[in-house]
């Protein structure tokens, strides 16, 4: 963080810091590339950030998006506490990039994405949230929206020794419990670290005092070992598994009985090879999902018993070369790859006759395939090249070609009958980029970027058959013949600070960015009049949706941040952020859009106390997709309050209000409950007030 700061604002004090504690290492360890934004002018990507600090959040959370929500310009999707996904800038689910390590991914094997990647890693294990707010790098994969890097714990960069932590947490809205423990060893070849965690939440209740069925448990852990063969060769093998167990998802039709997943990847780097060929890095990784839901505690289960088994894996893998042909030019090559499959069905057994509702003589039972055996593979290359046109211009042209296989193994009937050519498919994307960044001076930066970013549609996109997978009612139907959708995005930004020495007022951070984006091709389901409905087709909605591509659709929005210190230990930060998406197919706002967002952080912190007061303020979305079934939302105000301490050199303690006016709200992206007992399909609300706790002892 400190370097980043010196990139940006000149902050050498900070920097000094930072270089002091590297230097007591004996020797420089080989770093992987785990890391996409460094603080390093000549290798970050432009228009990128990041958030650390995890210890000092003190509210718990639910999984690792939570740890997205304040980060300008991110929202959250929310079907109740524990799948939760980020959306950045009206871009969600696969249109954004999200990895953790730099390239290792775990895809969902629940096609209502009750277990997308955030809830397969331990958010204490998070040392700190990377992303790059567009297409404007392509080594870490194909990129549409942007990249979220999730980056664990770097042990190699830790002092030499033994090392570890143990906290625990809890909160009184829902009865939340967290525990989480660490412990690692850095040596001068070898490194080890592992990690457990265990969380247990209950329903929350909301504003209103309604409860909303939420609870959750699961358990998680992690090893890596790290091996340093020579001074200039790393080699890293890390291996984790989590459980999630009794998940109530309040907007989806089902629950998770089961939720089980594994990770293990390899990673190799060797550095300084030449003069010309700097580095190597590897990465290869496999992930697992097996995934069980079932209708068990909801009113539909009189009538129907319904349990899905399904599971999906991943694997994938990266070759890059680092090189410098000429002086001052950084350029890289590589390959990757990437293959999903998916498998598994639903079973139902109906015991009444879904008109009358009268006990039929003897059950029936239906099996109906999740997925049709899909799969798609994604084969890629890329090169790019970082070169400083003078001290103050740095350069930056990337561009990536991916080579895309779809195939569907157990098509059923009716999904033949729709589409009789259910061949193997091949797709060609390019992707390019060229960005700018311009050192006016020392404490002034300003970035232009172009971006040309290409996906391919999804599996959901492809292969789903007639089942219930968005906001909506409607049973969607996948097209195996979409064309990828493209996304041109335009981008200014300028950073920049000021200091005042002598004054109360200490220092001014502050900046803005703008972007617009023109869509090709973008994927959207809309009611197809010549489908008809396969499970219960009398009940409404009677219409079903088909995933097509739009022919004109657009993206604008802005984000902006000021930071005042004063007094040494305050500070004033407020950020906005704003985006505005329009289909204009059929003249409406893009689903899941949200609103303006305005967040006020007064702050005070010293090196043992610290406290925090954010103000959030979230306008009302009048502009929705009413094809997507959304509706308007109203706008809400929500205080937080946090407050920190270590008293002792090894303790850190810390208690948090959330919502401490106890507002009754929901926010645009939430689903709406689905198949409860006591609610309608209306919006889930967020939590009411909610009082946490935390106490962590590391060594």
């Amino acid at each position: 963080m400190a370097k980043l700061c010196v990139l940006l604002f000149g902050t050498t004090v900070s920097y000094a810091q930072v270089s002091s504690a590297q230097d007591s290492l004996s020797k420089q360890p080989v770093q992987l590339d785990e890391v996409l934004v460094e603080g390093k002018q000549k290798t970050d990507p432009v228009f990128s950030t990041f958030k650390s600090e995890p210890e000092k959040k003190i509210v718990q959370s639910k999984n690792v998006a939570d740890l997205f929500k304040d980060i300008n310009g991110f929202n959250l999707i929310k079907r109740g506490n524990y799948a939760i996904d980020p959306s950045f800038r009206a871009s969600q689910y696969e249109q954004l990039n999200v990895q953790f390590n730099g390239g290792t991914k775990v895809m969902h094997a629940c096609p209502n994405r009750m277990d997308p990647i955030t809830t397969h890693v331990i958010p204490e294990e998070i040392e700190r949230v990377e992303v790059v707010k567009g297409p404007y790098t392509f080594r870490y994969g194909p990129t549409f929206g942007g990249i979220v890097n999730l980056v664990t714990q770097e042990v190699e960069k830790q002092e030499k020794g033994y090392h570890g932590k143990v906290n625990f947490g809890g909160e009184n809205n829902g009865s939340a419990i967290t525990s989480f423990a660490n412990v690692k060893y850095v040596g001068e070849q070898f490194d080890a670290n592992l990690n457990f965690g265990f969380r247990d939440f209950g329903n929350y209740e909301d504003g209103d005092g309604n409860e909303v069925p939420s609870s959750f448990k699961s358990t998680d852990y992690g090893v890596q070992v790290g091996y340093n063969p020579t001074d200039n060769q790393r080699i890293q093998i890390g291996f984790r598994q989590s459980f999630g167990r009794d998940v109530l998802h309040a907007g989806l039709p089902m629950d998770t009985e089961e939720d089980n997943s594994n990770v293990l990847s390899v990673d190799y780097k060797l550095d300084n090879i030449s003069d010309a060929l700097r580095t190597l890095s590897a990465k290869v990784y496999r992930s697992k999902v097996d995934h069980i839901m079932t209708n068990e505690l909801r009113p539909t289960f009189m009538m129907m018993e319904a349990v899905s088994v399904v599971d999906a894996t991943t694997l994938g893998g990266r070759v890059e070369l680092e090189w410098r042909p000429v002086k001052n030019l950084k350029l890289y090559t590589g390959i990757d790859a990437f293959s999903v499959g998916r498998t598994g069905n639903r079973t139902r057994l109906v015991k009444r006759n879904m008109m009358t509702g009268e006990p039929l003589p003897m059950p029936m039972e239906f099996v109906d395939e999740v997925w049709q055996d899909s799969q798609i593979d994604d084969y890629g290359a890329f090169v790019e090249g970082k070169y400083p046109l003078s001290e103050k211009f740095l350069l930056n042209v990337g561009a990536r070609y991916d080579r895309v296989q779809s195939k569907i193994d157990a098509p059923a009937d009716d999904f033949v009958a729709e589409y009789p050519d259910l061949d193997t498919r091949t797709e060609h994307n390019f992707s390019t980029t060229a960005s700018m960044k311009y050192m006016a001076k020392s404490n002034l930066l300003f970035e232009l970027a172009y971006g040309r970013g290409v996906r391919s549609a999804n599996m959901i996109e492809r292969f789903i058959n007639h089942f219930t997978v968005g906001q909506d009612p409607y049973e969607y139907v996948g097209n195996p013949n979409l064309d990828a959708e493209i996304n041109n995005q335009f981008e200014l930004g300028v950073k920049a600070n000021a200091s005042f020495d002598g004054y109360a007022v200490n220092r001014l951070d502050y900046g803005a960015s703008v972007y617009y984006s023109i869509y090709d091709n973008y994927i959207v389901p809309v009611i197809d009049p010549s489908l008809d409905k396969k499970y219960m087709p009398m009940a409404e909605p009677t219409e079903v949706k088909r995933f097509v591509n739009l022919d004109e659709a657009y993206k604008t929005g802005f984000e902006i941040f000021g930071e005042l210190g004063f007094l040494e230990d305050f500070a004033f930060k407020t950020e906005l952020s704003y985006v505005y998406a329009k289909n204009q197919d059929l003249d409406e706002s893009l689903p899941l859009t949200p609103p303006l967002v305005t967040r006020f952080n007064l702050w005070f912190e010293q090196e043992k106390i610290w406290a925090r007061a954010t103000y959030t303020l979230t306008s009302e979305q009048l502009d929705v997709a009413s094809s997507f079934g959304e509706e308007t939302t109203d706008g809400y105000g929500v205080v937080d309050l946090s407050f920190g301490a270590k008293p002792f050199e090894h303790l850190t303690v810390g208690i948090a209000a959330s919502n401490i006016f106890d507002v009754a709200y929901n926010n645009h992206l939430n689903f709406s409950f689905v198949n409860q007992a006591d609610y309608g399909r209306v919006p889930i609300n967020d939590p009411g007030r909610n009082l946490s706790a935390f106490i962590q002892y590391s060594f």
